[in-house]
Formats: structure tokens, sequence, C-alpha cells
């Protein structure tokens, strides 16, 4: 087993043995937390949305242990992501309810993935009319519309501040993608998704292939940086469910982002190996379209960086050309504001120390 990340950092090669080795309880790191080190942890878990996931671990290990000490110190910290967890899935409900009843229907994108943990927002997606989805979030259910940066106004997204919920609602309405460039694929999202019981509640969430592609697109396309929970709940869908990769291969190409899933699979696969001793299986068909793999990521700054050079850059290219050829020239337009996007960001993170109101 692999331990490059751990020694790199710690809590997350600590995470990782929690996650995905069969015999964590082996690891005798993990029976010498400190509490600042358990804190460390903890805080790490949160930012990967993997605190139900990992916590349960450890608190079965120190019960097996016998140490009452740090078994407290998971339980605490699981009480207390339960009690947020079942108040954000409860308002989830009356937010979903609500647009419901006035002709918005909504699929729950991205958030659901990480059950049992849940994500620091709530995203939605419908093809209603977004002065119908503002009327219902600011009307009925009293939320005011948080700023929209550049981004979020070419992906065609609004963020909605409830009271009393910690968790920001973002609402994407007719389009999918950094720059809205995917409209037909987003179109398309409702038609093809499934309800599933998440509680006591029943929501109505993207198709398996759909999921894939919506998170490709966020962490090869948008944050390029991927998050522990991201490997875990591929890991387990492509596992778990009947993926049909013919179905997901013609999709993403019609989009443009074959490449892209299939390397954000390949590093999934790559990853789960470097833990678990035994990758997840995938198709040659994936392999072979993957541009790279787990190799060419690195830890920093809190999360498993993709490279910007030249890897996400060809990956933006080959979208553009796909997207080019097909004739989607108001969706290429879209998608051509991206670096000019990106670049703003970066300089204003690097003048004021904050890309808000750009990205």
């Amino acid at each position: 087993m692999n331990t490059t990340l751990a020694s790199s950092d710690n809590s997350v090669g600590i995470l990782s043995q929690l996650l995905f080795s069969p015999t964590p309880a082996e690891q005798p790191s993990l029976l010498r937390l400190s509490r600042a080190q358990f804190d460390e942890l903890a805080a790490l878990a949160s930012s990967h949305h993997v605190v139900i996931r990992a916590l349960e671990t450890l608190r079965g290990i120190m019960a097996d242990a016998g140490d009452s000490e740090r078994y407290g110190w998971a339980a605490d910290a699981l009480r207390l992501e339960r009690a947020r967890i079942d108040r954000a899935v409860e308002s989830l409900r009356d937010i979903c309810a609500a647009l419901a009843s006035e002709g918005c229907a909504v699929t729950v994108i991205k958030s659901l993935d990480h059950w049992p943990d849940l994500g620091s927002d709530l995203d939605l997606y419908t093809s209603a009319d977004p002065a119908e989805v503002i009327s219902v979030m600011t009307g009925r259910l009293d939320a005011r519309i948080a700023d929209r940066s550049w981004g979020d106004r070419l992906a065609n997204k609004w963020n909605f501040i409830l009271p009393a919920l910690p968790e920001l609602v973002e609402v994407h309405v007719a389009r999918l993608g950094q720059t809205g460039e995917l409209a037909e694929f987003a179109g398309s999202l409702p038609a093809r998704a499934r309800a599933v019981n998440i509680g006591n509640y029943v929501f109505s969430v993207p198709a398996a292939e759909d999921r894939l592609m919506i998170c490709t697109l966020q962490r090869m396309y948008r944050h390029f940086y991927i998050r522990l929970c991201d490997i875990a709940d591929t890991a387990q869908l492509l596992e778990t469910h009947s993926v049909d990769y013919e179905e997901l291969c013609d999709s993403a190409q019609e989009s443009g982002i074959w490449e892209g899933v299939a390397t954000f699979l390949k590093i999934v696969s790559d990853y789960v190996h470097r833990w678990r001793g035994r990758e997840v299986a995938l198709p040659a068909s994936v392999r072979s379209a993957a541009q790279f793999g787990e190799n060419q990521i690195r830890f920093s700054r809190g999360f498993l960086r993709v490279p910007i050079l030249p890897h996400s850059a060809r990956l933006y290219a080959s979208e553009w050309t796909a997207l080019m050829w097909q004739g989607r020239f108001e969706n290429v337009a879209r998608l051509s504001l991206l670096p000019c996007l990106a670049t703003a960001a970066a300089l204003g993170q690097k003048i004021t120390g904050s890309d808000k109101g750009i990205w």
C-alpha cells in the first residue's frame, strides 16, 4: 500500500485509509491520534464531505481497541454532523416541494451523491423559467439572492440564502457547465432522472451516467481539484450500480467531455487501487480514452489538484473542438469566455486575495 500522500499530509493519508483501506485498524497511526490531530482530521473530513463515512470507521476501530476517549471524540463529531445533515435534508425536501407546487420541477444534483454524507451547499437543476424560480424562493421561502459572479451569470445559476439554513441553495436553470455551454445535456437531465429514498424523503436525482458527467464537469473542467468524497462516491457508484458505458460515452462525446469523463474515472480507479490494493474495474474503452491517471494528481492546499497546464487545458481544447465540429456555435462562444474568466479570477486572487465576483 503506497503511503506517499500520507507522508506529504498525514490527515489525508489517514482519511484515505479510513475510506479505502480494507484493514484500516492495522494502521498504528490511527491508534495514536492526539486531540489536535483528530480535530485536523475532522476538519479535513468536513471539507471533503466524508465525515460520516470516515468517522464511523474510526469510531468502530476505537470501540474494538477499547479506546473510550477517542471513541467519544468520533461519536461527538458524528452526532453534530448528523444533526446538520438532518436539518439540511428536511429543508431540501421543503424547497423541492415548494418549487414543484408552482410547476418548477427540480432534480437534485451533486449534493446527495455523498450520502450518508452531505455537501456544504444544496444544488438543484430545473428547466423552469428563472423568474418563477426566483419568485418561489424569495416569496414562499423568504430566501435572499446572493451576489452573482460573472461565472454564475454565464452558467445561468443563482445562489439563495434561506433563513436558519447555513447551506447555500444553488439553482442551475436550463444550463450546465462552467459557462452554461451544455444546454442540450442539461435539458435532457430530468427525463432520465430517478427517484431515491434519502432518510424519510424521496428526491429526484440524475441517472448514474448523468451523475458521472456532472461530477466530471465540476472536478475536471471547473474547480480542477478532486475531493475524497468524489473518489468514494464514484467508486461506490461504479461498483454498486449498472452503468451503461456505451450510453455514457455517447452522451459525453456529444457534450465534448468524453476524454474528461474517462480521465476522471481512471483517476478514481487508480486512487482506490493505491489504498485498497484493488482497482475499480473499467472497460477498455474508458482506459484508452483517459488522458492521464492518478500519478499526475498532487495533494496541495487541502485537495487533490488536477494540473491546469497542460492537462486541463487539453481537456478544455477537446471540448471546444467537439462543440465546434457539431456546429453548436452559441455553446462554443460561451465556452470561449472561460480562459478570460479564469485569467480574471487568477488576477483578482493575486491582487485582492479573492476571486469573489468573478469565478
